[in-house]
């Protein structure tokens, strides 16, 4: 699928630190008896370079504090990289000023994880749905905007007489519906949708996720999806990204990661899932803590828990490499043939 279409966003070397150094008092510390200024930083993306195309399903799992929310927030420009390139459709938005982000907004938006935080409760669904319209539609009348409001909330599934009502009038699964149709307000190409499901019953979860795939078939959606269920990953996906301590691990097509994964933390990622009727099934238990992202491990970030590491893996950070395959993975294990 991403060899016949088009190339949507791309990412190269993107990075995103926070600096957690707090005022000028948190920052002294004493040295041998003199006073410095110290500074902390989170490094929670690290040259983090892959493709979307037009039309599919990426998924981006690991851990929590992996920097999957990270990455997608940065992408959508709701946080400014600290270095890297960002392109859509060719055009580089990273560096652009609050207005020439402007029409690049309205192509891409975001389904957050908890709508009900998402939601304004001071205002209406109506409300809610119109506002972004007007703003990027102003020539746009009051019939005409009521009348989309009217026609998307049909699509996602919730009756437009409940226009009026406000979001703690809703259920989870309700306000979660609510959300997508104030992405699909302004006629995007590109949803990042951010563990859209976790916060949401079993039962409305699925009802949910038929509602994104049909979304991305009825208007040609393209999502970055992230989630922990790898069971949804498999469900859904087209392409899977697997995300260690901000560092891109492995990239590849959904039957291939799921039918072979490459890399160590993929495996053992992989072999977390529960199995229906199997209870002595190969679980990889990985040994060690996850090192913080404020002080990351030289080299692999993931050496200290691998059980394949060696003196390389402990001094040089690998490169993504794509395999014979054609997944793109990025372990030193692989690429000399001992894993």
């Amino acid at each position: 699928m991403t060899t016949m279409n088009k190339l949507l966003v791309r990412l190269h070397n993107v990075v995103k630190h926070f600096d957690i150094s707090g005022g000028f008092l948190d920052r002294i510390s004493f040295t041998q008896g003199r006073p410095c200024l110290r500074s902390t930083t989170v490094k929670a993306i690290n040259s983090v370079s892959l493709d979307i195309f037009q039309g599919e399903i990426l998924s981006i799992v690991g851990e929590s504090g992996c920097g999957k929310s990270t990455l997608g927030r940065t992408i959508l420009g709701l946080y400014p990289p600290t270095s890297g390139e960002i392109y859509f459709q060719d055009t580089r938005v990273d560096n652009l000023s609050s207005d020439a982000w402007l029409p690049f907004r309205r192509q891409m938006q975001m389904v957050f994880q908890d709508p009900y935080a998402s939601l304004n409760p001071r205002m209406t669904v109506r409300q809610i749905l119109e506002e972004p319209v007007r703003f990027h539609f102003p020539e746009l009348k009051t019939p005409e905007v009521r009348d989309k409001v009217s026609e998307v909330m049909l699509q996602v599934g919730v009756d437009p007489a409940w226009a009026g009502r406000f979001p703690h009038e809703f259920s989870g699964g309700q306000r979660q519906r609510i959300s997508i149709a104030r992405a699909l307000m302004v006629d995007p190409m590109f949803i990042v949708a951010d563990e859209p499901i976790s916060a949401l019953d079993v039962s409305i979860q699925a009802q949910i996720l038929n509602l994104i795939m049909d979304c991305q078939e009825r208007f040609g959606l393209t999502y970055m999806f992230i989630t922990h269920d790898l069971s949804v990953v498999e469900h859904i996906s087209t392409r899977v990204a697997v995300m260690y301590l901000g560092t891109l691990c492995e990239l590849a097509n959904k039957e291939q990661l799921y039918q072979e994964p490459l890399h160590p933390y993929s495996r053992a990622l992989l072999s977390a899932i529960p199995k229906l009727g199997i209870t002595n099934f190969d679980h990889i238990r990985l040994k060690g803590e996850v090192p913080t992202p404020i002080n990351l491990p030289s080299g692999c970030v993931f050496h200290t828990r691998c059980p394949y590491t060696n003196k390389r893996c402990q001094q040089e950070m690998p490169t993504l490499l794509t395999a014979s395959n054609g997944t793109m993975v990025a372990c030193h294990g692989v690429e000399e043939g001992r894993i």
